[in-house]
Parts: structure tokens; sequence; C-alpha cells
């Protein structure tokens, strides 16, 4: 590769090895010496990255940005899906449960006692 130019394999390498450095919790020179890292191959790859990384920042943040208008898409709102349970008990009493999940009509069960837990079919009548 010719001077002055980059080696995006070379930059991945030296960006993992800092990465692990910085994971692992141990100085620059433990963690140079346990991997056969020069220390100032450490230091100088550490700071060409940091400049790398700030002048690709502001490369982001002088460049003008495109200005779009916002896209609004048309939306159907539809009411919301409502289980409305009606329990008509022997004693002619009736329950009417509206927006009801699966705890709430565990416990008008339990109120009800354990002859409500049989349906009895009706005839002409709902089960």
């Amino acid at each position: 590769m010719a001077r002055g130019q980059r080696d995006p394999e070379l930059e991945r390498q030296w960006r993992e090895r800092i990465a692990r450095w910085q994971a692992s919790g141990l100085t620059v020179r433990e963690f140079c010496r346990q991997q056969g890292l020069l220390e100032t191959s450490f230091y100088y790859w550490k700071r060409e990255l940091r400049k790398r990384d700030a002048a690709a920042s502001a490369t982001l943040k002088s460049s003008p940005a495109k200005k779009s208008r916002p896209t609004f898409l048309p939306l159907t709102v539809l009411p919301a899906a409502t289980l409305s349970v009606e329990v008509r008990c022997p004693s002619g009493h009736v329950v009417v449960l509206s927006a009801c999940d699966a705890a709430s009509l565990a416990s008008l069960f339990v109120a009800l006692g354990p002859q409500s837990r049989e349906p009895q079919a009706r005839e002409g009548q709902p089960c």
C-alpha cells in the first residue's frame, strides 16, 4: 500500500485491540506485553484513531444537511377492541364486565362459587 493511504484492515485491527485493552482493565504496558505489541505503536494508533474520529465528526458537522420536509402518512384510527363478558346467574342477576381480562374473569368465577365453573347450556340461550 502506498505511503499516506489508509489500510482499513489495519485500522480495524487496532480499533479492536484498543477496545480489548479498555475492557481488560490492564495498564497499557501490561496489555502490550501480553499481546506482544510495542507501547509506542499502541500509543501512536490510539492517538491516530482519535484524530481520525475527530476529523470524521467535524466533517459530518460541517456538511450541510439536506433539508427535507417531513412526510406525513394518513392514518386511520380504529376503536380499541374490547372484550365484554355477560354472566347470567340462576338467581336472575346479570353481571356485565367490559374490557374484561383473564384475571378479572377468574376473580368473577371465584366470587360466583363452584357452580359457576360448569356451563349449563339451555336451548335458545347462550351457553
